[in-house]
């Protein structure tokens, strides 16, 4: 019989050295476009987000700290590839939106990753990538549900 806490640790443990090898794959693919992963991280945020975003939530979509998405954030408008517009629902977080060269860029990084994600479609099949995103996804509801009740102030006075 399979040990549970086993079968978790070894799927997070699988799930770590993907995620590395996906950055390092990633950098090296879409570094001849002048993207590094992590800027083709949230240019693909933006890209696939079906309305502007601020940055706190295209950090919390990713699974990053608002701090690093603002850096990108800040280094992709330099470059011109993201602009900022007044966000109607808060003053003071300004949503970020796509230019033409920032589409231009995710784009781009498709092209450049295109054969590979061919490959891995046609190595693992649709079904077990399907598979693989739903549990995943189920996966990281969980995650955010714990980070989402660990950040939350306990009540000092728990009769109230």
């Amino acid at each position: 019989m399979p040990n549970r806490k086993t079968d978790v640790r070894e799927l997070a443990l699988t799930v770590f050295a993907t995620s590395g090898r996906l950055i390092a794959t990633g950098n090296e693919l879409v570094a001849p476009l002048g993207l590094t992963s992590a800027w083709w991280q949230v240019l693909g945020a933006l890209r696939y987000s079906p309305v502007p975003l601020p940055t706190a939530s295209i950090a919390r979509n990713m699974g990053l700290t608002r701090q690093a998405v603002q850096r990108i954030v800040d280094l992709l408008a330099e470059r011109g590839m993201v602009e900022f517009r007044d966000n109607p629902h808060h003053r003071r977080a300004k949503l970020v939106l796509l230019t033409e060269a920032g589409i231009e860029a995710v784009m781009g990084a498709e092209q450049a990753v295109a054969a590979l994600d061919e490959e891995i479609a046609d190595r693992v099949g649709s079904a077990r990538i399907q598979e693989a995103v739903r549990t995943l996804d189920a996966m990281n509801t969980i995650l955010a549900e714990w980070l989402d009740r660990a950040a939350a102030p306990s009540d000092p006075n728990p009769n109230s």
